[in-house]
């Protein structure tokens, strides 16, 4: 496997230290909190909804769910590097001072408690409340003569069939674990020759449903079903005893930038990811020791990469459970994205009745996902260009989208309308590189033309550009948003994007897409800002100017909203607004390295963190200048891959109506008590309350309100 680069394509490197505000005399330790353990405490948050009885059961038990899926790519990239960086003799982490080995052993220790109360939610909370509801997830031993009489036939006609037993030891090279798999150890007795043996036996889940379901809302875990049968699997011997076990692996490669074929390079490295380290053993608690060592002795595995587990392992898996039909009242209730008011096709709305690119001509347009429809916007925005005789030419990046996106294939469409077709696929997407690879097959077959990139660099930008023959001149059509072009997690994740026919954006987007596709390197651009071109030095600019601006009669105020707070550049600059009494309000979802409250540093700044129903993916950029007010949307967040190694863009909202519906927008994620924490000096995250006779807020909430309430004014009637 490829060994890690930094990539080179940036034309900034940020100093691995800045000088420190004037005056004030802390270490970065007290400036910094450790990434990886702010994740943590991000995936906290997480299991906090789990265990939270103001929740619907199965939307906990979705974060069940969720949990222990960041859980396991954090461990397949994050740990994997840690682990890495700690075999590589690396001793300090810039810029919080810790070692990998340091903390990997803390991440050890805060991951086994928070284990422990995944655990014991599911089992001793989540699950018997599901049993009184109808919803029962059971083992064999607990279903009656006739239940037990279904799982023997599932086992004989379904099961048995595609298991296959290997023995461990006895001159035998040890088998291959495929990275989160599940598997049974088992002890064995051979009652002829007196001797012990072990034995591995996958559980097939790739191939059948983990939980098998029976009648009447029953479900059963696969493994326990085989478990129940290993007489019929290991004929002639004694079961002695036998329990689970689960290895996660490294996933994280790096392409090479030499790479001639970055298709081919891509499809080589994701071969290769098959057999990256195990960096975490998880297993059963109480597992026998002549179990445990074997595996991990053959694994090469220190204390530290082993995780005992009370209960089920892999509770990713019971997402399947969560989209059992029926049982409304477990789940939150249902939400319908609403066609944005502008894009209706209603004769009584203002600008109803045409398409998107009509609308856009009256003025830019500004869409919130999934409160609004990625249907009836975006992709009815790309459908409509297909079919248009005046379109020449689509340009779109693809990062990450789904199987059964209409988007890509309309680029196919198009190009068969005799359009030209541009189509930038980042194929380095990480847990995505096969759908990648599959959708630039089909669309280089159908002719459209398909640029991987730039080898050093990951194209996370969104932007759709078309460009329109209207007369003796064209005009570009643009969409710049904060998600991807994926219509499933348009309806999970809440994201921003900006219809406008702008010349200046149009004509730097235009430049971007020529970036990537050819040699040049624009040295600027009129309005946006791109990484790694202009996006650090241009935030920077944005914070300074704030600071400038600032007097005790006329304050200035910046507030951000993003998934992550990581850059030591960026976080220092908001450290020099604070010191000079700037406002600063930060709703970061995940990691921030950021430490509010310091004395003389940080004491003018908020951090806050909403989590909930969906999945907080915008990302904002406010600087308030008394009457100047200048504000940015688009697909990065402040970390220094997104700023130094990714291509991304940063749109401004200039439209006064648009920039009144953002500042609502982060002020209401801001204010919200129920679904919000907000972070301690110390770096503890305190979740907030209403206060006593106080007003509840819910971000969410107000905005699924507000998008409903806008298009019935808007279109003088209510929804049917």
């Amino acid at each position: 496997m490829s060994k890690r680069g930094t990539g080179r394509g940036g034309t900034h490197k940020p100093a691995e230290r800045d000088v420190l505000p004037a005056g004030v005399e802390v270490t970065d330790s007290e400036l910094f909190f450790n990434r990886e353990l702010s994740w943590l405490a991000f995936n906290d948050r997480v299991l906090q909804l789990a265990e939270s009885a103001d929740e619907p059961l199965l939307e906990r038990l979705k974060f069940i769910s969720i949990y222990a899926r960041n859980l396991d790519e954090f461990f397949m990239i994050r740990v994997a590097r840690l682990h890495e960086q700690a075999r590589g003799g690396v001793a300090r982490l810039v810029p919080d001072g810790a070692s990998p080995g340091t903390t990997l052993d803390k991440l050890h220790e805060g991951i086994f408690e928070q284990s422990k109360r995944h655990a014991d939610c599911f089992e001793q909370v989540l699950r018997p409340a599901l049993a009184e509801k109808g919803l029962r997830i059971l083992s064999v031993k607990e279903l009656d003569a006739e239940q037990r009489a279904q799982v023997d036939q599932r086992f004989r006609e379904q099961i048995f069939p595609v298991l296959t037993p290997l023995a461990i030891g006895l001159g035998r090279h040890f088998p291959y674990i495929s990275n989160l798999s599940l598997s049974l150890a088992v002890l064995l007795r051979d009652p002829v020759a007196e001797e012990e043996s072990v034995a591995r036996v996958k559980v097939p889940k790739e191939l059948l449903p983990r939980f098998v379901p029976l009648k009447g809302n029953i479900f059963v875990p696969l493994e326990d079903i085989i478990a129940h049968h290993l007489k019929d699997l290991f004929p002639g011997m004694e079961v002695l005893g036998w329990s689970l076990f689960r290895v996660t692996r490294d996933a994280d490669f790096t392409v090479s930038e030499d790479a001639e074929d970055l298709l081919k390079a891509v499809e080589t490295e994701l071969r290769q990811r098959r057999f990256g380290d195990v960096i975490r053993l998880e297993v059963q608690a109480g597992m026998q020791p002549k179990l445990l060592e074997p595996l991990v002795e053959a694994l090469g595995l220190e204390p530290r990469q082993v995780y005992e587990e009370r209960g089920l392992l892999d509770l990713a898996d019971v997402m399947s459970i969560v989209g059992t039909p029926g049982f409304p009242e477990l789940r939150d209730p249902p939400w319908t994205p609403v066609t944005q008011a502008r894009l209706r096709p209603d004769s009584e709305s203002p600008d109803g009745g045409g398409t998107v690119m009509a609308a856009m001509r009256r003025g830019d347009l500004l869409v919130h996902h999934p409160y609004e429809s990625f249907a009836t916007s975006v992709e009815r925005f790309v459908a409509e260009a297909v079919e248009d005789p005046d379109v020449l030419a689509l340009k779109q990046t693809v990062y990450r989208t789904s199987d059964s996106s209409p988007l890509v294939p309309a680029l196919i469409r198009a190009t068969e309308n005799g359009k030209q077709a541009v189509c930038m696929v980042e194929l380095k997407a990480r847990f995505d590189e096969r759908t990648n690879i599959r959708w630039a097959n089909a669309l280089e077959e159908a002719g459209v033309h398909v640029v991987y990139g730039i080898p050093s660099l990951k194209t996370h930008a969104k932007a759709i550009l078309i460009v329109r023959r209207e007369g003796e001149r064209v005009r570009h059509y643009v969409h710049i948003g904060t998600g991807n072009y994926n219509p499933k997690t348009a309806r999970l994740y809440t994201d921003l994007g900006l219809f406008t026919t702008d010349p200046d954006i149009g004509a730097d987007v235009a430049d971007v897409f020529n970036f990537l596709t050819g040699f040049g390197r624009p040295k600027s651009f009129r309005k946006i800002l791109v990484a790694p071109l202009t996006m650090r030095e241009g935030l920077l600019e944005e914070i300074r100017r704030t600071v400038a601006a600032h007097t005790p009669e006329r304050p200035s105020r910046i507030v951000m909203k993003m998934n992550a707070m990581v850059d030591p550049g960026i976080i220092r600059a908001l450290y020099d607004a604070s010191r000079v009494g700037v406002r600063v309000d930060l709703n970061v979802r995940g990691i921030c390295c950021l430490r509010p409250g310091v004395p003389g540093v940080s004491e003018h700044i908020r951090v806050v963190s909403d989590l909930g129903r969906f999945l907080e993916h915008s990302r904002i950029y406010l600087f308030e200048r008394g009457t100047e007010v200048r504000c940015l949307i688009g697909s990065a967040d402040l970390m220094p891959r997104n700023l130094d190694h990714r291509v991304e863009i940063l749109a401004p909202i200039e439209d006064p109506s648009l920039l009144a519906q953002v500042k609502d927008l982060v002020d209401r994620c801001l204010a919200d008590n129920t679904h919000a924490w907000e972070l301690l000096h110390t770096g503890q995250w305190k979740r907030r309350t209403p206060p006593p006779g106080g007003e509840r807020r819910w971000a969410q909430g107000e905005l699924m309100e507000r998008a409903t309430r806008m298009v019935q004014v808007q279109s003088g009637r209510p929804l049917p």
